[in-house]
């Protein structure tokens, strides 16, 4: 008994050791990648379901094929410029030619939403499809993106925890030594819950929330989510150091409050549209 009680306390107390190789595979210098794959799978996803929606709501499907191109533009070139500017400035600015080896490593998600969001106002412009239906769409089906772009991270052994003692620590062997938390996975799992939310209000209530509801309530639900679990990350860069408030948590909260005021704004616009009907 006693023996067996010793094993489950060490088996309670090992931590997780993580140190996989990020590439998958290497054809004649041609590297495939964990992050890259888990990327574009995000992607693929979110379009196929988009699919379906746009379908639903009777939109033009040719439009979809614009809408992806624009998006997936947006996304990589605002992620990258967010990088660049939000966490290492005087570097860029000092180096602009390193802005374009987007090999290197260097996205940002708070760019690849302004990016996102431009690509989509640029899409509107293009096909008179309204920016608010476009975006509440996008919002619906985004978690899946985020959700998968963070187990990337988890398998490159970057965006990593604070040191911890709980029983789910993992070692980042790449990093060192010491148990710490899966910050990446707090992410992920928390996006595809908010993506589940999301999608169960649009199938059943999408009469009941439009004109931008769901794009504020993700913006509410994500960005909360990410100032949270920001508490268990380590910094990336060393000026944050001195903030009260990191890089990733200052920029959350603009997105929550812009999400408050589209979520009010959302139902007003409903219910107005509804007594008029």
């Amino acid at each position: 008994m006693i023996s067996i009680l010793l094993l489950l306390m060490q088996l309670i107390n090992s931590y997780i050791h993580w140190n996989p190789d990020p590439e998958i595979i290497n054809i004649f210098g041609l590297s495939i990648r964990y992050y890259g794959l888990f990327f574009a799978g995000g992607i693929l996803l979110c379009v196929n379901i988009l699919s379906w929606m746009f379908k639903k709501e009777k939109l033009l499907p040719e439009n979809l094929d614009k809408l992806t191109t624009y998006c997936v533009i947006g996304i990589v070139v605002g992620a990258r410029l967010g990088h660049c500017l939000f966490y290492e400035p005087s570097h860029y600015l000092n180096n602009p030619i390193d802005i374009l080896k987007i090999w290197q490593g260097g996205l940002a998600s708070h760019g690849g939403v302004l990016g996102l969001l431009l690509a989509m106002y640029l899409y509107s412009r293009k096909t008179r499809h309204s920016m608010i239906h476009v975006a509440d769409l996008i919002t619906v089906v985004a978690g899946l993106s985020f959700a998968l772009i963070r187990l990337g991270n988890f398998m490159n052994s970057e965006i990593v925890g604070l040191p911890t003692t709980k029983p789910w620590g993992v070692v980042f062997e790449k990093i060192d030594l010491v148990p710490r938390h899966p910050a990446q996975l707090y992410e992920a799992i928390s996006y595809l819950i908010i993506f589940g939310i999301l999608m169960i209000l649009y199938k059943t209530k999408r009469e009941s929330f439009k004109n931008g509801f769901f794009f504020g309530l993700g913006c509410i639900l994500f960005f909360s989510a990410r100032l949270l679990i920001e508490l268990t990350k380590v910094n990336q860069v060393a000026f944050e150091e001195e903030l009260t408030l990191n890089m990733g948590q200052l920029l959350s909260i603009p997105f929550i409050l812009i999400g408050i005021v589209f979520v009010i704004r959302g139902l007003r616009k409903t219910k107005e549209s509804s007594s008029y009907s």
